[in-house]
């Protein structure tokens, strides 16, 4: 019989009757047996346990990375500023742009004919690959030998919340599954104590496309992100409500798990098996979440490594807490830090003040993630990305005739990079024209990183999917057209 037409049946007040009298008289029959000594009482048969669908799963490919951490600027960060160095675009600073580079482009603000932006900001080279890196980098300037730089991302969307979906679930449209739940339904978990897929927040709130981000989409919802918060309870509702205590919790578990287990015999719906498995996991987070999340635990030393203090909401805190949860098990974690988004209409989204905060904030923690994981011997099978959602523009943007300077969203050219599970440190792919406006050589687009990120951990972009609206879902998106990156691989 249809899946459908079984859980429609099940819900009609007939079929309740039917079965409702079939039971009752099932204990009336029971009853009499008992009283006449014909039935003695046995045992009920110990319940078949559900695997969880979390379980860690062998890569079908071979695979350098084993877990992922991806830090993420929400806002897109200048690469004008940080890594893509434009001595010509400095010689041309507030000269008007050519109009060549105007013609049939889209601009989020920029109007009229805008002037040309060059950096305020140093550039040196640095470690054996050479690397251009901005004077506001100094830690992460240290590690450049471990980080492969790719300058040459596009995007074909300029408005944040669409972009970053794209980024993360490969479609600008909300309702796809997010990197983070890909990788866990391809992989499962090292961890059984704590979720798979871990999204930590900074920067004083969401990320612009908000919790569609780590979605489990279309995918069973036991992949969903979670949301660990650094102060107050790290994760809601997981505690015992008041008047329950722990054995209470668990007696109760138990007979919920026993009542869905029988529907998921009878019905066979995966949502039933995530019912399941969020019930056991939140029940076991009670014990391993404060400990995961206690950074107070951590060596002082550490701890001022990172520039992180306990009950801090920073992302120094958040790199941290990243470590400590891939040091369990977790498979993936997803740092959003919010507040780049520097369009230069005032102090507080300017290229001058804004983001040298911004870049203090986020420049010695992710050093101390690299050097940590490095020093723990994690960095090898630990893959790491840094960056936003697109790129910033070679103009400033002036909106209503401010004096701050800022850069408009620019789809056509960005810089990400990657370290750890691997990937080849101390190089750089791809590159741009002299102005930093076109793709020069090496173009790599969002569905190229996305397919490089699976085949690190194993997993076969094209064959990694799941039948949806008569489709086959993949993260690069139903038609597959992807590029693995291999010149940035080990």
């Amino acid at each position: 019989m249809d899946l459908k037409l079984q859980l429609a049946r099940a819900q009609t007040r007939r079929e309740l009757l039917k079965q409702g009298g079939v039971g009752l008289g099932a204990i009336a029959l029971s009853a009499l047996l008992q009283r006449e000594g014909a039935a003695a009482p046995k045992p009920a048969p110990a319940p078949r346990r559900a695997p969880s669908p979390l379980q860690p799963k062998r890569p079908p490919l071979p695979a350098k990375a084993k877990r992922v951490i991806y830090l993420h600027m929400s806002g897109a960060p200048p690469q004008l500023d940080l890594f893509d160095y434009k001595p010509k675009l400095v010689e041309l600073h507030m000269q008007e742009c050519p109009k060549e580079l105007l013609q049939n482009q889209r601009f989020a603000f920029i109007q009229g004919t805008p002037k040309l932006l060059g950096s305020p900001y140093k550039f040196k080279q640095h470690g054996q690959g050479g690397a251009w890196m901005s004077e506001l980098l100094p830690h992460l300037s240290g590690v450049a030998d471990d980080i492969a730089f790719v300058k040459s991302m596009h995007t074909d969307q300029f408005n944040h919340a669409p972009a970053e979906l794209f980024l993360y679930t490969g479609s600008a449209r909300a309702g796809g599954a997010a990197m983070g739940s890909w990788i866990t339904y391809g992989l499962g978990s090292e961890s059984q104590e704590l979720p798979g897929f871990v999204v930590l927040i900074s920067g004083g709130t969401d990320p612009t496309g908000g919790k569609a981000l780590w979605s489990t989409g279309y995918l069973p919802s036991v992949y969903q992100g979670v949301q660990c918060r650094t102060t107050g309870e790290p994760i809601l509702y997981v505690n015992n409500p008041k008047g329950m205590d722990r054995e209470v919790r668990r007696r109760s578990l138990d007979t919920l798990r026993q009542l869905n287990e029988a529907e998921l015999q009878q019905f066979g719906d995966p949502e039933t098996l995530t019912r399941i498995e969020q019930y056991e996991l939140a029940f076991r987070m009670q014990m391993s979440v404060p400990d995961a999340m206690d950074i107070g635990k951590e060596p002082q030393q550490i701890r001022e490594q990172y520039g992180a203090q306990p009950g801090a909401a920073s992302f120094a805190n958040n790199c941290l807490l990243a470590r400590r949860l891939v040091e369990r098990g977790v498979r993936y974690v997803q740092l959003y830090d919010w507040g780049w988004d520097t369009h230069g209409t005032g102090p507080g989204d300017d290229i001058v003040t804004a983001l040298p905060r911004k870049c203090k904030d986020v420049d010695q923690p992710i050093a101390a993630l690299l050097k940590d994981l490095k020093q723990r011997g994690m960095l090898d099978d630990t893959l790491v990305i840094w960056g936003g959602e697109f790129g910033r523009t070679s103009m400033n943007e002036a909106r209503g005739g401010s004096k701050y300077l800022g850069r408009d969203h620019h789809p056509h050219c960005f810089t990400v990079w990657l370290a750890g599970g691997g990937i080849k440190g101390g190089v750089t792919h791809g590159a741009t024209d002299e102005l930093g406006y076109f793709i020069s050589e090496g173009k790599t687009g969002i569905h190229d990183l996305q397919a490089t990120i699976l085949h690190l951990l194993g997993l076969d972009p094209w064959k990694l999917a799941y039948p949806y609206q008569g489709l086959a879902q993949r993260l690069i998106g139903p038609e597959g057209e992807a590029q693995i990156r291999k010149e940035i691989l080990a």
